[in-house]
């Protein structure tokens, strides 16, 4: 669409600036697009566009016109036009929202371009006890199976970390009605958390061990042997997954079972 746009507008001999700017935002919050216009000249009239629907226009020292119906009313008393600059603002953004912005003048020969994010909020992930794989391997082991899940998100991050440390991650593009990640642990300190982020927000569960897992003996700790695995239930289009795994084995329990043979 961007070059579609910038086709058209170069063939009626308007100048397209050179970058898209970008602007990202959390939905529920306002946020104000720049017309890049310093201060509005005298019999000029200044039109934003939403992915080349007008949405609101203004002269200077005239009141401005908010076109509520265009672009299928999303934009409904949610706008506002700065009489001096012609800057927009968005209130109560929505996700829908989201998209290409331009702002262009009857006096200049510059069209300014933005592209608008609005991320959906987060919530908060849940650290839960995967209860079919802990009570299929209780008599033969004693280790912990847990998952972190999310629901209804989409373009996030869910990953599991310890202390600063990512162990393990699923990237999902699309909406997912459910996310979830293993985690398959013999005991737990509490350096362990999961965390759900997109590119301007996350949120942190810490993992409880006292509910979930057994705590680790201070002699243990350093042998315990994690494998984090990925599960995603009821996912709803397509969605991106990247995939760390980790093996972590500890060298000293290594040596314990094969002894150097120089002695």
């Amino acid at each position: 669409m961007f070059v579609f746009i910038c086709l058209c507008l170069c063939q009626a001999g308007v100048f397209v600036a050179d970058a898209v700017k970008s602007e990202s935002v959390t939905e529920g919050e306002s946020v104000s697009l720049n017309s890049s216009f310093t201060q509005i000249q005298t019999q000029e009239e200044i039109e934003w566009r939403f992915a080349n629907i007008l949405i609101a226009k203004v002269k200077k020292n005239k009141e401005s016109k908010i076109f509520n119906g265009s672009a299928e009313g999303r934009f409904r008393d949610r706008l506002k036009l700065d009489h001096q600059t012609g800057s927009l603002t968005i209130i109560n953004s929505r996700t829908t929202d989201s998209g290409l912005y331009t702002v262009s003048s009857n006096k200049r020969d510059t069209i300014n371009m933005i592209n608008l994010t609005v991320y959906a909020r987060l919530p908060v992930p849940v650290i839960s006890s995967n209860s079919s794989q802990n009570s299929s391997s209780s008599s033969s082991s004693s280790s912990c199976s847990l998952v972190c899940s999310a629901v209804n998100v989409s373009h996030v991050t869910l990953s599991w970390f310890k202390g600063n440390s990512v162990f393990s991650s699923i990237r999902v593009s699309d909406l997912s009605s459910r996310s979830d990640l293993l985690l398959h642990l013999e005991c737990v300190d509490d350096s362990y958390s999961c965390v759900l982020n997109n590119p301007i927000r996350n949120q942190t569960q810490h993992l409880n061990n006292t509910q979930l897992c057994h705590t680790c003996a201070a002699e243990f700790c350093g042998f315990t042997e994690a494998v984090i695995r990925l599960a995603l239930s009821a996912v709803v289009g397509v969605a991106t997954v990247a995939v760390l795994v980790y093996d972590i084995r500890s060298r000293s329990l290594q040596q314990k079972k094969y002894p150097s043979n120089s002695d």
